[in-house]
């Protein structure tokens, strides 16, 4: 023990417990995920992000599917459905909260109201544009005509 000091100060400094060590913890870990949720556009924000990913890969799987059997493969999207489909009788959806826009070639879409993108043996497509939409945010997703490539952006929303 040091001169001076008595067992009643020893008493009175106490240090951090253990409770209050992981209120705060848990303080910090529910506003650095509040913060992250208001940084990339909340829920819709994440659902969106992550559709656009899997579409974009889906897009590629069709491309390289067309290029390693020889023959044409069709990514098909249905934007008032809310669905898509890859080559396989692979289905997805895509959150009802999130707006959905296609642009493509007429002669790709099987039936009205429905989009398609061909893609060829060759690695070229006929080209298109899938854009998710949630408030102000967007991605989109592009795929060149010419080489088949497929591109991921984040954008401004249109009105």
């Amino acid at each position: 023990m040091r001169p001076g000091r008595d067992d009643a100060s020893l008493k009175r400094a106490r240090g951090v417990s253990l409770l209050e060590m992981l209120l705060v913890l848990a303080l910090i870990a529910i506003a650095s995920t509040l913060a992250a949720m208001a940084l990339t556009g909340g829920l819709d924000g994440m659902r969106m992000r992550s559709s656009a990913k899997e579409i974009a890969a889906q897009m590629r799987y069709t491309r390289a599917l067309a290029i390693s059997t020889g023959k044409p493969q069709r990514f098909a999207i249905d934007p008032e459905g809310h669905r898509w489909q890859a080559p396989n009788r692979k289905p997805g959806r895509i959150a009802d909260s999130l707006g959905v826009r296609f642009t493509g070639a007429r002669e790709a879409q099987a039936r009205a109201g429905e989009g398609g993108i061909l893609f060829f043996p060759d690695g070229a497509s006929t080209g298109g544009r899938v854009q998710l939409q949630a408030k102000r945010a967007a991605w989109r997703i592009d795929v060149g005509w010419l080489t088949g490539q497929v591109k991921l952006s984040q954008v401004e929303a249109e009105p």
